[in-house]
């Protein structure tokens, strides 16, 4: 089989599945118009495929994906690439491990970035996922790559997948396309439930031990798995 005929191969199962993970995007009302965007690495190639920019929901099908190279070149379809393109390109050529990038502005987590704070380690879940606090990064103009910048200064002292860039929204990563888009669920989860028990008083910090016995878990132990 021909490069041309794997690579395009690739881009058609990872532009239906991109499009079909902007649907979760909407499903847990992470998303409002055209809003936030998902985006995969193709595996073995220096290309990646993301939504195209100010586009409805409605109509983001496998078609309508856009495939570019890491410098947000477009090298493949008909629309122009989202404008947090560059961000995710970044992000892509300087964590290698990263096969997956999200962005979304939902209602708490986008409240906590506001207040340029991170989301406390409180809850199991967090250490589970987050593996301590859910950090937040600096702000940074969209248009170039200087929000990816900040993505990855910050998650590269962190365990966290998901980042909240300062006066901006959260930012999440992952092995794949859903991994990512699962970390954007649930750091709006636990960024609604910090809020309100924050609200109620001063919720108690989970110990290092703790965060690093229950992460280790979670990650290594809970599941089938294969994660």
């Amino acid at each position: 089989m021909s490069l041309a005929v794997e690579v395009t191969d690739t881009f058609e199962e990872l532009r239906d599945t991109v499009a079909r993970l902007h649907g979760e995007l909407t499903r847990y009302e992470l998303v409002i118009w055209t809003a936030g965007n998902v985006s995969a690495r193709v595996p073995g190639h220096d290309l990646m495929v993301i939504k195209p920019s100010g586009v409805s929901y409605d109509a983001l099908t496998a078609d309508a994906m856009v495939v570019t190279d890491l410098y947000g070149e477009v090298v493949h379809g008909e629309l122009a690439p989202s404008s947090d393109t560059a961000a995710h390109a970044y992000v892509y050529r300087h964590l290698p491990e990263v096969g997956g990038v999200v962005h979304t502005h939902s209602t708490y987590a986008t409240a906590w970035a506001a207040r340029g704070e991170a989301i406390p380690c409180v809850l199991t879940m967090i250490a589970d996922e987050f593996g301590g606090e859910i950090p937040v990064g600096p702000f940074a103009l969209i248009g170039d790559d200087s929000i990816g910048r900040g993505i990855v200064e910050t998650l590269r002292s962190s365990r966290s997948p998901a980042v909240l860039m300062r006066n901006h929204g959260p930012f999440t990563v992952g092995r794949t396309a859903a991994d990512a888009v699962k970390a954007a669920v649930m750091v709006e989860d636990v960024a609604r439930t910090v809020h309100i028990a924050s609200a109620l008083g001063k919720p108690e910090p989970l110990s290092e031990q703790d965060i690093d016995r229950l992460y280790a878990r979670y990650q290594n132990v809970y599941g089938q798995g294969e994660k």
